[in-house]
């Protein structure tokens, strides 16, 4: 990826290996602040991978899979063949050594952080780090899209029915929509108990209808979700939209 196109839409992040408590704490309050996250749970595949995205963070648990001095060669590997990337350790090891290692000589520019300390000190760490080396560019909010997917969908009441419609693509700030049958919906109006389900989540928010536009001869209604959406709500659009982002990037990573 070019420098200005990561300027404009971020970098992906990986970790590879997390712990569970890094998993529950770090990557879910990453994703919270709209970071663009992702979890691998194999190094071979995943150095073919990055190629793809060789300006990427990439966070490494090298407590996991392979001998420490053998992730020492994997990362000089990564140094090697992505200069770009740039890279932070986990690890319990209690080797006073280990850091001074991966950060001089390994160039660990992400930092290196002790499993056994506290998780949400180190996750404020983590979000500083980020955000000192501008990951989000001028990227604002992540979106998946989700066209592909059955389960994403919205109703709701209008003009004395309900109105059913495929959710296109979605972020915490809104979303678009492909109806059934063309409601002629105008700009500006303001939805109330409109229904979206992802998956499994059945979800109740309002919102204004910001526009339309004609892609691939379809009809694409684009709402902004209103200052009104429950917090809870948010946090699970996140959820949805990471799950959604993992799916995609696990195919790649497993050549699928």
């Amino acid at each position: 990826m070019s420098d200005n196109v990561a300027e404009i839409t971020g970098k992906k992040i990986f970790f590879l290996y997390p712990t569970a408590s890094v998993q529950n704490q770090i990557i879910a309050e990453l994703i919270q602040h709209e970071y663009e996250v992702y979890i691998a749970k194999d190094h071979s595949r995943l150095f073919r991978a990055l190629k793809k995205y060789s300006d990427s963070i990439l966070y490494i648990n090298i407590d996991e899979k392979i001998p420490e001095n053998e992730w020492e060669k994997w990362i000089s590997g990564v140094h090697t063949a992505m200069p770009d990337i740039n890279i932070g350790i986990f690890s319990a090891s209690t080797d006073e050594d280990l850091p001074i290692k991966y950060i001089n000589k390994l160039h660990a520019k992400c930092g290196f952080f002790s499993l056994k300390l506290d998780m949400s000190k180190i996750a404020e760490q983590v979000l500083e780090i980020l955000n000192a080396m501008n990951v989000k560019g001028r990227r604002k909010y992540i979106r998946a899209t989700v066209e592909s997917e059955p389960n994403a969908v919205m109703n709701m009441p209008f003009d004395g029915d309900f109105i059913n419609g495929n959710i296109r693509d979605i972020s915490i700030v809104g979303t678009s929509c492909a109806f059934d049958h063309d409601p002629d919906l105008t700009k500006n109006s303001l939805l109330r108990d409109i229904q979206m389900k992802l998956h499994s989540m059945l979800l109740k928010v309002e919102a204004v209808v910001f526009g339309s536009r004609k892609e691939s001869g379809e009809k694409k209604y684009v709402f902004l979700f209103t200052q009104r959406i429950d917090p809870d709500v948010r946090v699970k659009i996140r959820k949805y939209i990471q799950a959604s982002l993992q799916s995609l990037m696990d195919h790649e990573i497993n050549g699928k």
